[in-house]
């Protein structure tokens, strides 16, 4: 069977015409929200989409607007039947997406794969997405400790403790010996969502790269198979089939349910392809800001403190009483010579209008002289530094001030390296001079 594949750029808009080599992908997703495609199959990264920060759930993969299609802030792989679509970075170089790679590698520390190929081996590609995710998945469920829940067991002893089992028992202890068949509910960590996750790390372990992928979380591994003494190989379909029809439903566990989710899509996988059926969609996706602002957290976690909205950690207030809560991206340490930034994944251009608002509002609460926009770059062009202005154009005083100003501070993306490793060196290199700006001591 030949795929038929297409690549486009994130925030990026095509005539509908270009889509028609995958038009029956494009008819599931187009005009649809993310939380409908997650829904339907579609896994979003981070977590959920309630879970990112900058990603919204009324967010788009494709929006039609007249006769063109507009591609959102996302970029993954989606499939239907025969159909691909890729969406890189439009920061990625012609014929390769290495800057998406980096930052999986340094945000999620994804093993070194980098090209995507264009035929049927993109279900494989996929497929080791899943895979490469569950470390930090489970990690992140295993912060709120093993997952206990009721369940109800059935014994046959002496010890009876629950209500007696009639047909078992008399199936059991005919002639009577003392013993009676019986079940209790249990408060146990060896439950049906542990066991589902035990699967999935012994599935990990059986693929070349599995112990080096679970060395990420040995001892999240250690606790999972510690609280599950009756894992049985055979009971894997049983295991699936009860996940299937009991989620995860307290928010309170949310995390746990992303992984139920992951892992359901791993031990589900059909040898030919994911999805079931010549016209059920699958796929991954990434949130691209959100990539881009926990690479930049990377950077410069050393001189600055990063909130973060959804996780409710590092709420700030503008006003007394609890009122106008905010969230900034980024605010120095240095609380004398105080520095607010802001990663915005777009190119330089675009960066102006509600972000100058929100920045300025921002260093007023925080008492900072200077604040600075972190985006990628991938032309040539040094910092903008922008002064604000004082007096008023009614009295012809306007002039810029010598003490506040906002900087487009960008990171330069390689284009046109040869291979990923030439990629990765010119990053590092970028990095260096990027992080010069906020060196302490400067």
């Amino acid at each position: 069977m030949r795929m038929k594949v297409l690549r486009i750029k994130d925030n990026s808009q095509l005539k509908k015409a270009v889509f028609s080599d995958v038009g029956t992908l494009t008819g599931r997703i187009a005009d649809k929200t993310l939380e409908r495609l997650e829904r339907e199959g579609i896994f979003v990264f981070p977590e959920m989409v309630k879970a990112a920060e900058d990603i919204t759930q009324e967010q788009m993969i494709l929006q039609g607007i007249n006769d063109t299609y507009r591609s959102g802030n996302v970029m993954g792989f989606l499939g239907c039947g025969d159909e691909r679509l890729i969406i890189e970075s439009r920061f990625g170089g012609v014929g390769e997406d290495y800057f998406f790679w980096y930052l999986l590698d340094r945000v999620l520390d994804f093993p070194n794969i980098v090209n995507l190929e264009t035929d049927a081996s993109q279900d494989s590609r996929l497929f080791q997405f899943l895979l490469f995710l569950f470390p930090h998945y489970l990690k992140t469920a295993m912060r709120k400790g093993v997952y206990k829940r009721y369940i109800r067991r059935s014994y046959n002893d002496g010890n009876v403790k629950g209500a007696v089992d009639i047909a078992r028992h008399i199936e059991k202890n005919t002639p009577f010996i003392g013993n009676a068949a019986y079940s209790q509910r249990e408060f146990s960590y060896d439950n049906p969502l542990m066991e589902l996750v035990r699967h999935t790390i012994e599935f990990i372990k059986r693929k070349p790269y599995g112990k080096n992928l679970l060395i990420k979380v040995k001892d999240e591994v250690k606790l999972v198979i510690e609280a599950t003494p009756g894992y049985e190989p055979y009971d894997r379909q049983k295991m699936v089939d009860w996940n299937k029809k009991n989620t995860v439903r307290h928010a309170y566990f949310r995390e746990y349910l992303a992984l139920q989710r992951l892992c359901l899509l791993i031990l589900q996988r059909r040898k030919h392809q994911i999805g079931l059926g010549s016209r059920q969609i699958y796929g991954i996706l990434f949130d691209g800001a959100w990539l881009w602002e926990e690479y930049v957290s990377l950077l410069i976690a050393e001189t600055f403190y990063h909130p973060m909205n959804k996780g409710g950690k590092g709420a700030q207030r503008l006003f007394d009483g609890s009122y106008g809560l905010i969230y900034p991206d980024f605010i120095s340490k240095d609380d004398k010579t105080r520095i607010i930034a802001d990663a915005k994944y777009k190119p330089v251009e675009n960066i102006g209008s509600r972000d100058y608002l929100q920045m300025l509002a921002y260093m007023f609460r925080f008492d900072a002289k200077s604040g600075y926009y972190l985006y990628p770059e991938a032309k040539e062009a040094g910092d903008l530094r922008l002064w604000m202005n004082k007096g008023s154009t009614y009295e012809k005083n306007v002039m810029p001030r010598q003490d506040v100003s906002v900087t487009k501070h960008g990171l330069k993306i390689p284009v046109n390296a040869e291979n990923y490793e030439e990629f990765t060196f010119r990053m590092q290199a970028g990095e260096q001079e990027f992080v010069k700006e906020f060196a302490v001591g400067r």
